[in-house]
């Protein structure tokens, strides 16, 4: 139905012509929540896409499900800050690791830890989606550059190994906008789409879309999908929740 062109670390996608294509905040292991927001959206797997901004597993309790739903062809996510873990799960700081979550990976073979990082290590850093209104950006957290276009050419083409790192992890980890309350967007594109920071809900800062609403805290956040069409959120309005965040 859709060709895509992988280039480097960044992923691109045509205009999906059959059907919709929506973006999801972090899953952290959760899968099933994941699965019963796409439901009550009417979620086709036929036509429609699923871009996930990352952070797929640590937290829950489904992390090993990720495998399948990589092999699904309408699922695709950019690598967040945890996945990332699993991508350098014998050179990163392990204490740190499953104190954030990770206590899942350090229970698998060292066949399945292989096998997970492999195929973490092939998700991109960035991915861009064409709709007939524009470009939309996704990456986790944020895009360390005033243009799309730079990031692109930074991701592709970098000067160093060191550069580069330093690059992927401001697109993993920065929360500056989010917390400096910046609003100057994203040049090159319709909208930028990120997770990376739970929030109660969706937050717009110039064209940057945080959708992060802890769907991955079971009582206390839900699931935002986010139309990349209309850039209209589902659901449209924060559900009732037993517990808010403190």
């Amino acid at each position: 139905m859709i060709e895509t062109i992988e280039v480097s670390r960044v992923k691109r996608f045509a205009a999906n012509t059959a059907g919709r294509d929506f973006a999801v905040g972090d899953i952290h292991g959760h899968f099933t929540r994941l699965q019963a927001a796409l439901d009550a959206a009417g979620f086709d797997p036929a036509v429609d896409r699923l871009f996930s901004v990352g952070d797929l597993v640590d937290r829950g309790p489904e992390c090993r499900d990720v495998i399948d739903w990589l092999a699904k062809p309408w699922f695709h996510p950019v690598r967040g800050n945890h996945d990332d873990y699993v991508v350098r799960f014998d050179t990163c700081d392990t204490e740190n690791w499953v104190y954030n979550g990770g206590s899942w990976f350090a229970g698998l073979a060292w066949d399945e830890q292989r096998e997970f990082a492999a195929q973490f290590a092939d998700l991109p850093i960035a991915i861009e989606v064409e709709t007939a209104q524009g470009l939309i950006g996704i990456v986790h957290a944020d895009c360390p550059f005033p243009s799309w276009d730079q990031l692109r050419a930074e991701l592709e083409s970098p000067e160093s190994n060191k550069r580069l790192r330093l690059v992927q992890n401001s697109c993993m980890w920065s929360r500056r906008r989010i917390e400096q309350n910046e609003t100057e967007g994203i040049e090159g594109l319709r909208a930028l789409v990120v997770g990376h920071t739970p929030l109660r809900s969706p937050a717009t800062l110039g064209n940057v879309i945080h959708i992060d609403t802890a769907g991955w805290m079971p009582d206390r956040g839900y699931f935002t999908l986010l139309d990349l069409d209309t850039l209209e959120t589902i659901p449209a309005t924060r559900p009732a929740l037993t517990h808010d965040f403190d």
